[in-house]
């Protein structure tokens, strides 16, 4: 009897030894960093895991931004959405009119059993994500700004002691770089995004009417009325012809232009920092968008890129208080400076700002909060707070092919910006009209 009840206690011991005391509640993470962002974000995951028993948080890489949100709009409609969804900055107003399907970050956080401030997050970041009432849309996690990346090496030997600071002196470089034996003096990537939205922002002129879409559904795109940003965009697709400028294509395609040495400055974002830092053999550097003394005497701030974490609708309370978890672990200032340490994304807090300071790190990479003095150069103005326009990935897009036949020597700039500005305009009222 005895041994019959002493094999059953050991048994019964075994058994529980070897299974979980109960399930972890799982919350999926669909995202669009790939490579060794993409192992990033898994070790941002695999830290919240190991830091608590009652959540799993899984990430799946979906593709690029766009077929991120493709994916997570049909699982939505089929009933199998993930929780978190990253979505791009110009998917900000498709995610806002999806009625039903989102559930405000505020809302989430505010409800559940955690301590939480959004006045942690950097005002420039936080703004672009918000309601008038400045309730958080979703969650800020990659987010960069375009900045102009230098070959110091390049610069040095064609006696440019100082980084460009104007246009003017980005075309006298590239003048003491071709007599030196050099062609290509800049590219940049991101088109519409780096040489129309944030060269307006950076001048504090409006890209488009309403607060450039945050005040109504009603904006339209006016970035075709600058007579400056005409003559600068004529300016460098003219420089083509003895190989100032290269056009290296849309996205980040043009960065072998500048890892390579071929061109001497480009300007993309500044999560290119990992990336620049394993591929350039080279002395590198980042300094402040150039300014058009022809338009203001002082830049305004630069606005963001990369993307937020939005929130599905759908599930049950005990997993958006997961959410919630991960949403504060992602935000702690350990977990922030990390990742931007790591990345060149800006750090959302001011707090993962202020470690990154304490820990030396721009101490030893000088440049590297570049993106973050721009952004916060001065307080945001209606013209260069961001934007907010239906159907503005297909915008970029249009944008894209007007300018690539501007450099293909097709059509003018003043034609290039005023057909892309109409055929935009054409898309802002198709949403409008499905939004009304």
């Amino acid at each position: 009897m005895t041994l019959y009840r002493t094999t059953t206690a050991t048994a019964v011991a075994a058994l529980m030894a070897a299974a979980p005391a109960f399930a972890q509640t799982e919350i999926q993470l669909w995202h669009a960093m790939g490579g060794a962002l993409g192992e990033k974000v898994e070790e941002i995951a695999s830290g919240f895991n190991e830091m608590q028993d009652d959540y799993t948080v899984v990430p799946t890489y979906k593709g690029d931004y766009t077929e991120n949100m493709t994916a997570a709009i049909a699982a939505f409609r089929a009933g199998e959405q993930p929780h978190i969804v990253q979505v791009f900055e110009v998917g900000t107003a498709t995610m806002m009119a999806a009625e039903g399907a989102v559930r405000p970050v505020q809302a989430v956080m505010d409800n559940a059993d955690i301590e939480w401030d959004s006045e942690v997050y950097v005002p420039a970041v936080k703004s672009y994500y918000t309601t008038p009432d400045g309730d958080m849309l979703s969650l800020p996690f990659n987010s960069s700004t375009p900045v102009m990346w230098y070959n110091r090496d390049l610069l040095d030997e064609a006696g440019v002691t100082e980084v460009p600071q104007t246009w003017d002196e980005m075309f006298a470089a590239a003048e003491a770089l071709q007599a030196n034996g050099h062609d290509c003096a800049f590219s940049f990537g991101w088109q519409s995004w780096v040489m129309i939205e944030n060269y307006l922002a950076w001048h504090d002129q409006p890209i488009g009417t309403m607060e450039n879409g945050f005040a109504g559904l009603e904006t339209e795109l006016v970035f075709d009325e600058s007579d400056d940003l005409t003559e600068l965009l004529q300016r460098i697709a003219d420089s083509q012809e003895n190989g100032t400028f290269q056009y290296g294509g849309r996205r980040g395609d043009s960065l072998p232009l500048f890892t390579s040495g071929e061109c001497a400055m480009w300007m993309n974002s500044s999560a290119y920092y990992a990336g620049i830092s394993e591929q350039a053999e080279f002395e590198f550097g980042q300094a402040m968008l150039p300014i058009n003394t022809e338009a203001a005497e002082e830049p305004q701030n630069s606005i963001i890129g990369g993307a937020t974490l939005w929130v599905l609708e759908g599930h049950v309370d005990e997993e958006y208080q997961g959410v919630a978890e991960f949403f504060n672990y992602l935000s702690s200032p350990e977990v922030q400076a990390d990742w931007h340490q790591a990345s060149g994304y800006v750090p959302i807090t001011t707090a993962a700002y202020e470690l990154s300071q304490e820990q030396g790190f721009y101490e030893s990479n000088p440049g590297t909060d570049t993106a973050i003095k721009q952004l916060s150069l001065n307080e945001p103005t209606p013209n260069s707070k961001g934007l907010r326009f239906g159907n503005y990935v297909q915008v970029r897009d249009i944008i894209n092919e007007e300018l690539e036949d501007l450099w293909a020597g097709n059509q003018t700039a003043a034609e290039a910006l005023a057909e892309a500005a109409a055929r935009g305009n054409m898309l802002l009222r198709d949403f409008e009209d499905a939004n009304d």
